[in-house]
């Protein structure tokens, strides 16, 4: 994985969650921690390996001084599904 991929949307690709979109918020290790701002909040994200996502790169978020907030991770990811579904119908 890239050096700082805090901020970047990831793809869980297994797990229960599979194929869900989150925002990068911590990394440690060979995990990271991830939320969506509706279950997995900021204050309660979820670890994951990073073998089990796949990162979305032409999407990042800017992490600002205070942290992430909730409501701007659900706007990035709602914006980003709109964007994807809007090309997979037009190809």
């Amino acid at each position: 994985m890239e050096e700082n991929i805090v901020g970047m949307l990831a793809s869980s690709k297994a797990g229960h969650d599979k194929d869900s979109v989150y925002v990068i918020i911590r990394e440690d290790g060979e995990y990271i921690y991830v939320a969506d701002g509706k279950t997995r909040t900021a204050k309660r994200p979820k670890r994951k390996n990073k073998k089990h996502v796949q990162l979305i790169k032409k999407k990042r978020m800017a992490e600002p001084e205070n942290g992430f907030g909730d409501l701007e991770m659900k706007r990035i990811i709602k914006e980003y599904l709109r964007e994807r579904e809007e090309r997979n119908v037009k190809g």
